[in-house]
Parts: structure tokens; sequence; C-alpha cells
């Protein structure tokens, strides 16, 4: 019985170029397609007030916030239970207004909870028209 003598064999390689390539391809169509938001910092331009004064509508509803977050509607002080019953305080006021314009005054000290809250009862109370007052800064 003869045997064959056993030739030299060699180890089965893995070719890595088609793998570099293909891992390659892959890379640059991610980088193509890949979008980048910066979350860094939030940019505000707030707005000024130099524009002239606007005329008197008849069908407003004037809320003042001072300081301490006390209220008035028309000038006539108004405690603050719930946005419910603050929006009751505001179409009493409204009495028989057609959607009228609900002119925020306060204080620039006053705690944004309480300009909220008057937004919030101004939602509740149906009216969509919601402006604010300022005063024109010193030059």
């Amino acid at each position: 019985m003869r045997f064959r003598p056993r030739a030299f064999r060699e180890e089965p390689e893995i070719n890595f170029i088609p793998l570099i390539d293909v891992l390659l391809v892959i890379l640059i169509f991610l980088m193509v397609t890949t979008t980048y938001s910066r979350f860094a910092e939030l940019q505000i331009n707030l707005p000024t007030a130099e524009a002239e004064q606007s005329r008197d509508q008849s069908s407003q509803v004037d809320v003042a916030v001072d300081a301490q977050g006390r209220y008035a509607i028309n000038r006539n002080p108004v405690g603050f239970s719930s946005a419910v019953a603050f929006s009751g305080e505001l179409r009493r006021a409204a009495g028989d207004m057609k959607d009228p314009v609900v002119v925020i005054s306060a204080d620039a000290n006053a705690p944004h909870q309480s300009v909220i809250n008057v937004m919030e009862a101004a939602r509740i109370a149906g009216y969509g028209k919601i402006t604010f007052t300022t005063q024109a800064g010193k030059k």
C-alpha cells in the first residue's frame, strides 16, 4: 500500500481587502447621509418696544399683574384662586364684547407663573387674542 506523500498544504486565508473596501463604502455613506444638530445654546432675540402707541381698542380687557403677583382686571383688584375662576372674572369684565383682546400689563418683577395664569384663564374663557404692554426704554 502506497501512501501518497503529503503535499504541502496552505492554510486558508481570509482576504481582508474586499472587507475593508465594503467598510469604507459604508462609512462614506453614513458620513454623507447623517445630519448633525447643535444644541449648545439657545439664541433668543427679545423684541423691542420702540413702536408708536397703538390706537385705543374699545373691545379689550386690561389685566394688570404687579410685582407681588396680585391681579387687577380693568383696574379692579381681583383675587386668583384658580384659572377657571379667573376666566369667569375675565368673561364678566368682557361683558357682551365679542372676542375681546386681553391686554396683559405685567410688572418686570412679576412672577412668570402669574402671567401664565392670566394666559391660561384667557384660554379657558375662549379668548385667543392676547397682547402685552411694554414701556419704552430709556435712550
